[in-house]
């Protein structure tokens, strides 16, 4: 097993009506003026928008809104969220929304001190030396942003979507009422899913095949989206079946399955060349990627532990060969 720190910064307030805590959040931080940034307009359909309102009127909080952030997040709406933080001085960033608002807001905090084109950042030509905290109040389950250093940024002018990452970008805090998934499409929530589950399989493929207990973890979370997935899909408000994907999502890429492992990453570093030129989702890029790339990496190299996964996570019996090859037909089903 390799060497590995893990220092998971984030503190979560997990379960139902846990947005009741942000009050003392703010003011045990002194933070009075905030860039309260989200996509659309679901978290005014699901009542998250008129709570954070009263929420900041009955604190004395001044905030600015940063609304419109796209499913993959763009420049535009990095630069146009760290003008308004300068401009106004703002104290904390609080990120409403799944994965693309997360991203938005960790690049918006690290430009909020740096005079440069944010785009620097994601080209390695500048490194971030202070950046704002933030935090989260999550409505999706699936890119794990919640909890961890990176993010991935859109450039619509050159056609590029990389990512980056800093420690100083960690969410303080991540609000996660599982709740707020129940009004997440089943197309989205399926996207989600595709996406945890990628975020896992990039970990556990690796080498060195010697984090037992990492790999454990990692299958209880693969195992965890296969049966509550369906749920979810069929049963959006099944309370249980969203909890269970929320951690999920988060636990999948905390830092936690990874420690002590290399990781491969080479189909999300396809899959953002994909949707960097369609705009599709991530989560169905995976979707269509995983089980094509699973094909392609099966030899006598890594078969064992294709035997491993598909005894493991899909109770499959036969030969090497017949145990390998239907658990990536499991997976592609």
């Amino acid at each position: 097993m390799l060497r590995y720190r893990l220092n998971l910064k984030t503190e979560l307030f997990f379960g139902k009506n846990q947005i009741e805590n942000l009050p003392k959040i703010l003011q045990k931080n002194n933070f009075s003026k905030i860039l309260l940034v989200y996509g659309k307009n679901s978290i005014k359909k699901n009542g998250i928008y008129d709570a954070l309102l009263n929420i900041f009127k009955e604190n004395n909080i001044y905030f600015e809104e940063l609304s419109g952030i796209e499913p993959n997040p763009k420049l535009t709406s990095v630069k146009k969220g760290a003008k308004i933080c300068k401009e106004k001085n703002i104290e904390f960033i609080l990120a409403v929304g799944g994965g693309s608002v997360i991203d938005a807001s960790k690049a918006i905090a690290a430009s909020r001190y740096y005079s440069g084109n944010p785009w620097d950042f994601f080209e390695k030509k500048a490194t971030i030396k202070k950046a704002l905290p933030i935090g989260v109040i999550l409505t999706l389950s699936a890119t794990g942003s919640e909890m961890n250093a990176g993010m991935v940024i859109t450039n619509e002018k050159t056609g590029e979507k990389l990512d980056w990452g800093s420690t100083k970008l960690i969410p303080k805090f991540a609000i996660l009422d599982p709740s707020y998934t129940f009004f997440v499409s089943k197309k989205q929530t399926a996207a989600g899913i595709a996406d945890i589950m990628s975020h896992v399989f990039e970990q556990y493929f690796s080498f060195p095949n010697e984090a037992f207990l990492q790999d454990r973890f990692s299958e209880a979370i693969l195992k965890t989206c296969i049966h509550f997935g369906k749920i979810a899909i069929n049963n959006p408000n099944d309370e249980i079946a969203r909890e269970n994907i929320m951690q999920a999502a988060t636990m999948a890429l905390n830092g936690l399955i990874g420690a002590g492992k290399q990781g491969d990453w080479a189909t999300h570093f396809i899959e953002h060349e994909i949707s960097a030129l369609n705009d599709m989702t991530h989560g169905e890029g995976l979707a269509i990627l995983t089980p094509n790339w699973m094909k392609k990496v099966l030899d006598e190299q890594t078969i064992e532990k294709f035997v491993e996964y598909g005894k493991n996570v899909w109770n499959l019996k036969g030969t090497s060969k017949e145990i390998a090859e239907k658990s990536i037909k499991k997976t592609l089903n």
